[in-house]
C-alpha cells in the first residue's frame, strides 16, 4: 500500500519519523515538482502541429475556409511529408483574436 493511500484511509494517524528523513521527503517533493515546472515550460515552447481536419474543428470553420484564409495569407499551412499542417501557435492567436504573424 502507498504512502498516500495510507493518509487517506487513515487521516488521523499520527507517524513519527526521524528529521533527516523528513528533509530527504521535503527535498525530494521539491526536486519532482522542479522538474514538472520545467517540462511543463518545455512542452509550451515545443511548437505542434495539426491537420486541416483538427484546425478546422478548433475554429469552427470549414476546410474551404482554411484554404480560403491561407489563399489571403491570414492562416498558412506548412507542407509536411506532402500534408498540409497547420501551426498551432498561430491557431492559438486566431483564437486569441490576433491575426497569425507570417
Amino acid at each position: 500500500m502507498r504512502f498516500l493511500e495510507i493518509i487517506d484511509m487513515y487521516p488521523e494517524l499520527n507517524v513519527t519519523i526521524k528529521a533527516w528523513e523528513l528533509k530527504e521527503a521535503i527535498e525530494h517533493c521539491v526536486k519532482m515538482t522542479c522538474k514538472e515546472l520545467e517540462q511543463k515550460e518545455t512542452d509550451t515552447d515545443t511548437e505542434t502541429y495539426s491537420s486541416p481536419d483538427q484546425v478546422a474543428k478548433i475554429l469552427n470553420v470549414s476546410k474551404s475556409t482554411l484554404w480560403r484564409w491561407a489563399k489571403q495569407n491570414y492562416l498558412v499551412p506548412i507542407e509536411v511529408g506532402g500534408k498540409r499542417r497547420y501551426r498551432m501557435s498561430d491557431i492559438k492567436k486566431i483564437l486569441e483574436g490576433k491575426k497569425p504573424i507570417k
